[in-house]
């Protein structure tokens, strides 16, 4: 039992995790996220990777972070940390912005060396002096002292002494946040269930780091967050990626067609492949291709035969795919396609987010090559927009475009495990037997919304070919004639936007009858729902609303925003989704706001700059 001393009752609580690249951040932050989610709290997590592949030990590049909120109406990993823990005086430098004020400082005391000081910049020997540490705020842990002296005996040199410490740092936090130690222990013993010896090391860590911090309560208050209501099920702490790659899982058993994913390893998108590639057991086909177009025209030959096909990617990666999704659009065969947006151009900063693809996604392909575009809002939303991709795409013989990006692809929230009855059935768009009896074509279409059939090779009657010239509306035979191609990208583009017809219109939250509203897409739905919950709370009435589906957009899209004074999109690129609705809305000013830092919003400047476009009164009349 915790000591009643010093508890501070919250609702939710942001925590920071920095060292270098090796000192496994990443991990000590996960294993607390999942643990958290298993006692009812609700998580948002920000892993945030170095761009170099590993600095040098100790710099300030190649630090390390990992950020977690935890508790009750959590959306985002938080703006500030309540809590720091810095392995190292370079983590300590680069991450004490991201410290609220009144915030809490753990830091390793024994790497405050001379060598250390000096590779991270100091021009004193007190760090704490330098970056102006209240010192009542910094607790000062000899971690490495303690590691030694747990672990002595244990026949570990230093080196894989050193391994562990992510593991004190990680037990001292689960006092201060009142973690069963147990639960740790429990996610250890499966990580290194192969290691015996490993395991026994690490838990042995960990407790002497819950043992410390209960020892010097005194000197720290302990946090109490309060637990979440929510339905009962199983809960998991999942990652965006993992839950696209089960997403598409669940979308295969509910069309009936064996999933396939032809992919090239690209960050922040690789693990999809990963996650796949493990799932034989489910009859799933994972191939790692030579390159980029070996990824989509692989998936391509497996929708011709007949599967769920999926190709997964980042923004360089649907570069060099665009000729064969193009394949895909003028075949008209289903193919999902995954871009987890990144920083670019080109190689840019490949572990960092951006929303910088969506015009490449709508319109980056030769020709009048219309496909659906959806984006998931967060890491678990990644789960239903990968399965309903993967549902548009069959029942509407399209290639599907998923955007994501690497903040919600690498962060992960608890997340319920569904059940199979929560999802609805698939129905691939088969051409049928009384079909084939007629004289079937391989163009023929739905009359209602202009969707041709899918003909499995080795129907019996349904041998055809299909490729990248343009067939005859009528006889499906490979056709030249002008008038003829018109109609065929006509029907092609109707296709496309009957889509409509089954998705979900446009619904404002909070207060919908405002003057203003606020508009995003993607990922950054956490931090604008926040910013707007926060302003309605305040005292500023304000309609929010995430997109979800761009092309085509909800059908009543148009009409629901010609009623606001002000419209207002937040996104992380220089303004595309602005633009692209400003082409739908002549007339109708679009207000923007912006960033391209490689990094997501923080809730408080859109809160900011939302009040700023207001008080400048812009917008038109209704």
């Amino acid at each position: 039992m915790l000591q009643e001393t010093n508890v501070k009752n919250v609702d939710k609580v942001v925590i920071r995790f920095a060292g270098d690249s090796g000192d496994g951040m990443q991990l000590a932050g996960n294993i607390f996220s999942n643990v958290s989610a298993g006692e009812g709290n609700q998580i948002s997590t920000f892993p945030d990777y170095p761009a170099e592949i590993r600095a040098p030990q100790g710099s300030l590049s190649g630090v390390s972070g990992f950020q977690v909120s935890v508790g009750r109406d959590v959306h985002t990993p938080g703006d500030r940390a309540d809590v720091l823990v810095a392995m190292n005086p370079a983590a300590l430098k680069t991450n004490l912005r991201h410290l609220r004020p009144d915030g809490i400082v753990m830091c390793d005391a024994d790497s405050f060396t001379p060598a250390n000081l000096r590779k991270a910049e100091y021009t004193s020997d007190d760090p704490v002096e330098e970056l102006g540490i209240d010192p009542r705020h910094i607790l000062l842990v000899p971690m490495s002292t303690l590691l030694k002296a747990t672990l002595e005996g244990s026949g570990l040199d230093q080196k894989a002494m050193m391994k562990c410490k992510n593991m004190l740092a990680l037990g001292l936090i689960c006092y201060i946040f009142d973690r069963p130690v147990e639960a740790v222990l429990n996610k250890l013993k499966k990580k290194f269930a192969k290691k015996p010896a490993v395991y026994e090391a690490n838990a042995k860590v960990v407790q002497a780091g819950h043992d410390y911090a209960a020892n010097t309560h005194s000197s720290m208050p302990v946090y109490r967050i309060e637990t979440a209501t929510s339905r009962p099920g199983t809960y998991i702490d999942v990652t965006g990626n993992t839950a696209t790659a089960w997403g598409l899982i669940m979308a295969s058993e509910k069309s009936g067609r064996p999933l396939f994913l032809g992919s090239y390893p690209i960050t922040p998108a690789t693990d999809i492949l990963h996650e796949l590639a493990k799932r034989k057991d489910l009859g799933v086909k994972a191939i790692q291709m030579e390159d980029e177009i070996a990824g989509v025209c692989s998936a391509i030959g497996a929708s011709y035969a007949g599967h769920l096909a999926v190709t997964s990617t980042s923004g360089p990666g649907l570069s060099l795919k665009s000729e064969g999704i193009g394949l895909a659009v003028m075949a008209e065969l289903p193919l999902v396609v995954i871009d987890v947006q990144r920083g670019g151009p080109s190689t840019g900063l490949p572990t960092k987010t951006e929303q910088t693809d969506l015009m490449q996604a709508l319109y980056g392909r030769n020709g009048e090559s219309p496909l659906c575009v959806l984006a998931a809002a967060s890491p678990t939303d990644c789960f239903d927009m990968a399965f309903t991709a993967a549902k548009i795409a069959v029942e509407h013989m399209t290639p599907v475009i998923l955007l994501t990006d690497a903040f919600i692809a690498n962060g992960s929230s608890a997340w319920r495990v569904p059940e199979e009855a929560d999802y609805p059935e698939i129905h691939p768009h088969l051409v049928s037997g009384d079909q084939l009896e007629n004289g079937w074509k391989p163009f023929d279409r739905d009359p209602e919304n202009f969707v041709r059939y899918w003909a499995i090779p080795g129907t019996e009657n349904a041998m055809h070919r299909v490729g990248g010239l343009e067939k005859d509306f009528t006889t499906s035979v490979i056709s030249t004639d002008g008038a003829n191609h018109e109609r065929m990208v006509e029907a092609r583009r109707r296709k496309i936007a009957a889509i409509a017809k089954d998705i979900p219109l446009m619904e404002p939250l909070l207060d919908a009858e405002a003057d203003t509203i606020l508009l995003g897409w993607g990922g950054t739905y956490g931090h604008l729902l926040t910013a707007a919950t926060e302003l309605n709370r305040e005292g500023t009435p304000l309609a929010f609303f995430q997109f979800r589906y761009i092309n085509p957009l909800p059908a009543n899209t148009l009409e629901c925003l010609k009623k606001y004074k002000r419209i207002i999109v937040a996104e992380l690129n220089t303004g595309m989704f602005a633009d692209y609705l400003q082409m739908q809305l002549p007339g109708k000013e679009i207000l923007r706001i912006n960033k391209v830092e490689g990094q997501p919003f923080f809730v408080k400047e859109v809160k900011e700059k939302i009040i700023d476009l207001i008080n400048n009164d812009h917008g038109n009349q209704r």
